[in-house]
């Protein structure tokens, strides 16, 4: 059954709005539920998320929630990028790449609902050690280290993958300060 946020949505898509009703038309015939979250189309079983669409500019993507848990026979299954752990998506760039994929994407659907029903999940994210200019703030500000530490675990690796991500300690440290306001005032990197 079609929902009407999801067609609101789909009309209102200027970049991919045919693949978008022809990769619909796979998933509810393989049996999903459709909902709007996230502001996009995302498709259950049972309650549970399955995958959801994602409108990128040069394809449309079908993120599986536990992808990494899932088989690849195809191979089909894409990373995120470089820290996503758990969900992996197959790309589209046109409804002949739905149509063609058509049946594989019904298999990978099932194989989502073999995943989710076993109860399986993707273990913890390795533990992590803050990068030196985030430990020296730490050690440096009571108020710093007390916030950053009711931050949300998510919210506080977030952070470190930005902060290291910079090569140069002047940089990291730069970085550090500029969101020290934003991590006294609890938001996350990407809350305003």
């Amino acid at each position: 059954m079609t929902n009407a946020k999801v067609d609101a949505y789909i009309g209102r898509s200027t970049a991919w709005p045919a693949e978008l009703a022809a990769l619909r038309d796979v998933l509810l015939g393989a049996g999903l539920t459709e909902e709007l979250k996230w502001g996009k189309p995302c498709y259950a079983a049972d309650g549970a998320n399955i995958a959801i669409m994602q409108e990128m500019k040069s394809f449309l993507a079908l993120m599986f929630f536990k992808g990494a848990l899932m088989p690849d026979p195809d191979g089909l299954l894409e990373e995120q990028g470089p820290n996503s752990r758990s969900a992996k998506r197959i790309t589209f760039t046109s409804v002949d790449d739905i149509t063609r994929l058509a049946a594989a994407v019904e298999r990978y659907v099932a194989a989502a609902i073999a995943v989710e029903a076993s109860g399986a999940t993707v273990a913890p994210a390795p533990a992590w050690s803050p990068v030196d200019a985030l430990q020296e703030r730490l050690d440096a500000d009571a108020a710093f280290c007390t916030a950053f530490g009711a931050l949300t675990p998510g919210r506080q690796r977030e952070y470190h993958l930005h902060i290291s991500s910079a090569k140069q300690l002047d940089t990291r440290r730069s970085r550090v300060e500029k969101l020290a306001p934003q991590i006294l005032a609890g938001k996350g990197l990407r809350d305003r």
